[in-house]
């Protein structure tokens, strides 16, 4: 399976990605800004899903919001 970020990188266990637009959290009212950095990203069963900890909470982030740093 290959997991690959919004510009076609292939993205791997551990790498750091950069968000490319401002996400809305579901279920909450907090906002992931454009230009926060998440590192250590884990693979999911998904190929359109990443996991990953931003603002210190662990969330499930879709790759085409994503860019490798």
């Amino acid at each position: 399976m290959e997991v690959k970020d919004s510009n076609g990188n292939l993205l791997h266990e551990g790498d750091s990605v950069t968000i490319i637009k401002d996400l809305k959290v579901k279920g909450s009212s907090t906002v992931i800004k454009r230009g926060t950095v998440i590192k250590n990203i884990r693979l999911t069963d998904d190929e359109k899903e990443i996991e990953g900890r931003a603002n210190k909470e662990q969330m499930v982030l879709k790759t085409e919001f994503l860019k490798k740093v």
